[in-house]
């Protein structure tokens, strides 16, 4: 959609578009850890309390596949050969440090009301 409007049920639509980046569970979280800096995945692991390895591994699959993520050793040798890297590129950054970091203030000022508003039948 190029005239930047919105329309309901519109395939192309921005909104839609971005809410494909969060829209798996954990993808968010790893987006959010890795603003840190740069980490290795076992250090991901422990840093995110209740993922998977495997659960872990299809989130940075994807994170990469739509470049935001970028792994430092993919060239088959790690930096100081521990293992790959992984870190926010300029675009993850972007999404991060901007619209996933205002999304998190918003929750977190709202908490208690989107807590009431999902128990109440």
């Amino acid at each position: 959609m190029i005239d930047g409007t919105c329309q309901t049920f519109v395939s192309d639509c921005h909104v839609r578009a971005a809410v494909e980046l969060i829209n798996h569970t954990w993808d968010p979280v790893v987006l959010s850890a890795l603003r840190a800096g740069p980490t290795r995945r076992n250090d991901l692991l422990r840093r995110i309390a209740g993922v998977s390895d495997k659960v872990l591994t299809q989130a940075l699959q994807r994170l990469r596949a739509r470049g935001l993520v970028v792994r430092q050793g993919d060239d088959g040798r790690a930096p100081e050969g521990r293992g790959a890297v992984y870190q926010l590129s300029p675009l993850g950054e972007s999404f991060a440090d901007g619209p996933l970091a205002q999304l998190a203030q918003w929750a977190a000022a709202n908490q208690a009301e989107l807590v009431e508003s999902s128990t109440t039948p």
